[in-house]
């Protein structure tokens, strides 16, 4: 006779399966957030960010906010910790997600979790989640290597940068750049490049390139560089790969041709190498600014790149600059603009720039209207190390947004379609530009 011990056994494990899986379903899961790439000062305004060489943030102002971003894909309940340690004495931080507050106890010189308390998100969508010091004994208020999120709402997906593989904590600071890729006529020799960028007033931060002209060699558009400083910017990459231009052989330099006044000539780095130059000028929101770039072979084995300038409303153009490509043969290719920041300690700020009256001119003077196209992102936005990146068309322009932690998400590889008229063709006289 079979032992009764085992099938009692067999019983019980039965009667308490779905009571087994429904706690392994409920488990929470675990998320740690690095607060090297997803914390930015946030007040008093964005400036010295606090982090140290090996990744954590330590401060001693109690003025300094300190906020930390991730996503989430679904309303969640949150359970929010710090991992962090104070070397000597104790602290107490003052948090906020959303409208709830807490405060929190560090001690201990050993990095240790801290707990902070429950949130409940409604929808999907970024967090902040702020820190700011509110008592302190030691030299800092604490050091925060990152914060720990945890949570058990079924099949609840964490977005932010988790690793500082290929420098992402960098890119990931930078936030995403996001680009149009203009569909225009296959079957002709196009030789200008035309666009209007208009920056809508308060979505111009420093560290803004908003990219006007792009094409296959180089660039061309307006950036700020500091409160008090903004550029127009054009730069010809040189066909020699290479970070560095000193690397450059003499036959495979960037020329200059001609410059307008003003005009500040040198050479480029650290993402490819060329030529540059820019235009100290301090052009402003809300006002819409033209854009022309000519690409001409010149018969010997090289290509002239040159770029104008001019507020929409003026008469004239003002000349940039003129370089010659050695080794290479083109006219005008992948027509494209985009939006970027340069400067990491604000990519927690948005920005947001419409791109319109988009044409090119072939080499018989005939305009065609860019009336399409392609929207991608770079591997801080593909990667899913940023999602606070769009873009789209708003009538008859185009336009592009990226950082700030927005909620809404673009889709990579769209194509938008914007309306036009023949009036809308721009009227020049090339044979006046300045040269």
């Amino acid at each position: 006779m079979m032992n009764a011990a085992p099938r009692l056994s067999l019983v019980l494990l039965f009667a308490l399966l779905p009571q087994l899986i429904v706690a392994q379903s409920s488990r929470a899961a675990d998320w740690s957030v690095p607060v090297a790439g997803n914390a930015f000062r946030t007040a008093p305004g964005p400036g010295r960010d606090g982090l140290r060489r090996g990744g954590t943030l330590a401060w001693n102002d109690p003025q300094e906010v300190f906020s930390i971003y991730f996503h989430v894909d679904r309303p969640a309940t949150l359970r929010i910790a710090f991992k962090g340690r104070v070397r000597e004495g104790k602290s107490i931080l003052a948090v906020k997600v959303g409208d709830k507050a807490f405060e929190t106890t560090v001690e201990g010189a050993d990095l240790a979790e801290h707990p902070v308390g429950d949130v409940d998100v409604s929808q999907a969508g970024y967090v902040r989640v702020d820190l700011q010091g509110s008592e302190r004994s030691g030299n800092v208020y604490a050091e925060i290597e990152s914060l720990q999120v945890s949570s058990s709402t079924e099949s609840l997906q964490l977005d932010y940068v988790k690793t500082n593989q290929g420098n992402m904590f960098y890119w990931g600071r930078r936030g995403p750049s996001v680009h149009l890729r203009y569909q225009v006529p296959q079957d002709k020799s196009l030789r200008y490049a035309y666009s209007e960028v208009t920056v809508p007033v308060g979505q111009d931060p420093i560290g803004s390139y908003f990219m006007a002209n792009g094409f296959g060699e180089g660039y061309f558009g307006i950036q700020v560089n500091s409160e008090d400083e903004r550029r127009i910017l054009f730069s010809v990459w040189s066909p020699f790969k290479t970070d560095n231009p000193q690397d450059i052989p003499p036959e495979q330099q960037i020329t200059t041709l001609g410059k307008g006044p003003d005009v500040h000539i040198g050479q480029f780095g650290n993402e490819g190498s060329g030529g540059q130059s820019y235009l100290v000028y301090p052009w402003k929101a809300g006002t819409t600014y033209r854009f022309l770039t000519e690409v001409k072979p010149d018969g010997q084995g090289g290509t002239h790149y040159t770029s104008w300038f001019s507020e929409k409303e003026s008469d004239s153009w003002r000349l940039v600059a003129s370089f010659r490509r050695p080794q290479t043969d083109t006219h005008l290719t992948r027509f494209h603009s985009f939006l970027e920041n340069f400067a990491p300690q604000y990519g927690y700020i948005g920005r947001r720039a419409l791109y319109g009256n988009v044409w090119v001119c072939d080499t018989q003077s005939q305009w065609s209207a860019c009336t399409a196209a392609r929207f991608s992102v770079d591997a801080t936005g593909g990667g899913r190390h940023r999602l606070d990146f769009s873009g789209g068309v708003d009538g008859d322009v185009f336009y592009l947004r990226n950082g700030g932690f927005f909620d809404e998400t673009g889709q990579p590889g769209e194509t938008f379609t914007r309306t036009t008229t023949t009036d809308a063709m721009p009227v020049i006289d090339f044979d006046a530009l300045p040269r």
